[in-house]
């Protein structure tokens, strides 16, 4: 419930970010305990989902380093699917 309201509250640039946050963590979470490796997609996917969100927060937010940092991060777990695919891996 209290999270819906700060849905509400703050509109889809915090929906956004906070999605995105998750996802960052899900997949650091998911590394780290060993459950997912670096070498599989749905990592890269996640890192990419997560960048998605917090960049279009950090827009509405004129937050420009942070929009820099996670465009970066998206276009690096981009670059590591197609590594991947290139080399035939899931």
């Amino acid at each position: 419930m209290a999270v819906t309201l700060l849905f509400l509250n703050k509109g889809l640039s915090s929906f956004f970010g906070w999605m995105g946050t998750i996802a960052y963590l899900m997949a650091y979470l998911l590394l780290s305990t060993g459950k997912l490796k670096a070498d599989k997609k749905l990592y890269h996917l996640l890192n990419i989902l997560g960048a998605i969100g917090l960049t279009y927060n950090a827009v509405r937010l004129n937050d420009y380093p942070n929009v820099i940092v996670n465009i970066a991060w998206a276009i690096i777990a981009f670059w590591a699917i197609w590594l991947i695919r290139r080399r035939g891996q899931n």
